[in-house]
């Protein structure tokens, strides 16, 4: 159930937010403004390395970053073991991904607003496998088609991969409508949630996901070159990821190695321990908050943000989705989505522009090159909105 918005403590969450009343930040989608808590592990863990250094730090903070694996197992409603690090999301999707032993003649199904970095992935395996990639038809939404996802099931399917939210638009794909054909049919589930990890209560078990990547520097309000892997326990044996070192495997003989049981089989020796100290705060502190209380929100401030920038003359609200979510993206016909951040940048407003990069195949079957993606978050304001509606007005002209 979700809370009900006017149980937002806005005045704290500012508080918590050094660059709050100096900036406004609608551009969490890309990176989220960390909490004081969070930039206080960070940097603490960083003066430790200077004062004792890397390994020895590491040692004596053992319990901060085992930390991590038990606040994102509670996050992900998993098992600790079930959790790696990685230096961000797509790395750990890519873990994963590239664990999958395809052979030519399988296929890959996925939705037409995919993350471009995840279907260059999937022509990657098309290439140098002969796999099929079948982008999935939207639905009356814009949504991924969950009937249609069903008709494309058969023996060849070997793996569901969908992004939940798009980095592209507003919409939340049917994560658990998804999961529940996946584990009906019996073939794996990888959720891309790099976007909506943070931004709403997720469990692995209500998704039915076998596979599910996110970063930290978004709706978590990590540090950035941080991210985690969730992969269920029955599902790490099937795969073998592409990299792999002295951490995730354990050298028996000249001749033989074994691959750790548990998800550190997708983890590398080197990594960032002072990220991943923050990263395991950022998830502390986002569950301290209450992630359906986040979401509910993060939700009045988009509907808000939509409604008022429909009746901007020229500006087009360009999400879809029958759930929409905090990003918030608009088109306008007097000036190009670059020209509209540089503007409201000089105003002191963070916005963003997103392209063909990340969303090309959607991208061009609705006719659009880039759009404005203008990303609230809890620690916005109602006034932040109207703020930027005037001056998005006044750059318009």
């Amino acid at each position: 159930m979700i809370a009900p918005s006017h149980a937002f403590d806005i005045a704290r969450a500012r508080r918590e937010t050094r660059a709050a009343e100096q900036i406004v930040h609608f551009n969490n989608a890309g990176a989220a403004l960390m909490p004081i808590a969070v930039s206080a592990a960070l940097h603490e863990y960083l003066r430790l390395e200077e004062r004792w250094g890397g390994y020895e730090t590491a040692e004596r903070q053992a319990a901060t970053l085992a930390r991590f694996y038990e606040a994102a197992a509670a996050l992900l409603h998993c098992d600790a073991d079930e959790i790696a690090f990685a230096e961000n999301a797509t790395r750990a999707w890519d873990m994963a991904f590239y664990g999958f032993r395809f052979q030519p003649g399988d296929r890959i199904l996925t939705t037409l607003a995919e993350y471009g970095s995840n279907v260059i992935a999937y022509l990657h395996r098309v290439r140098r496998c002969g796999v099929e990639l079948v982008f999935v038809p939207d639905d009356e939404w814009g949504q991924i088609d969950v009937r249609a996802l069903e008709r494309l099931i058969d023996e060849r399917v070997k793996l569901i991969s969908i992004s939940h939210i798009p980095t592209g638009g507003g919409l939340v794909n049917p994560a658990a409508e998804v999961g529940r054909l996946a584990r009906a049919a019996g073939i794996p589930f990888l959720l891309d949630a790099c976007q909506s990890i943070g931004q709403m209560p997720l469990d692995v078990h209500e998704i039915g996901c076998d596979i599910l990547s996110g970063t930290g520097r978004k709706y978590l309000r990590g540090p950035r070159g941080t991210g985690l892997l969730y992969v269920r326990r029955e599902m790490i044996e099937r795969l073998e990821p592409p990299l792999v070192d002295q951490h995730a495997a354990t050298l028996l003989s000249e001749d033989r190695y074994a691959l750790k049981s548990d998800a550190a089989r997708f983890e590398g020796w080197e990594c960032n321990f002072a990220g991943k100290a923050a990263l395991g705060a950022a998830i502390d502190y986002a569950r301290e908050w209450d992630l359906a209380v986040i979401q509910s929100r993060i939700t009045v401030l988009a509907d808000r943000l939509r409604g008022r920038l429909a009746d901007v003359d020229g500006v087009t609200v360009t999400d879809r989705g029958r759930q929409r979510c905090g990003i918030v993206t608009f088109t306008a016909r007097q000036r190009s989505p670059a020209d509209i951040k540089h503007a409201l940048s000089r105003r002191s407003i963070n916005v963003s522009v997103s392209s063909g990069s990340g969303s090309l195949v959607s991208f061009r079957r609705r006719g659009l090159d880039a759009v404005v993606r203008a990303s609230v978050h809890y620690y916005n304001t109602e006034a932040e909105i109207d703020f930027l509606i005037e001056a998005l007005q006044q750059t318009l002209g």
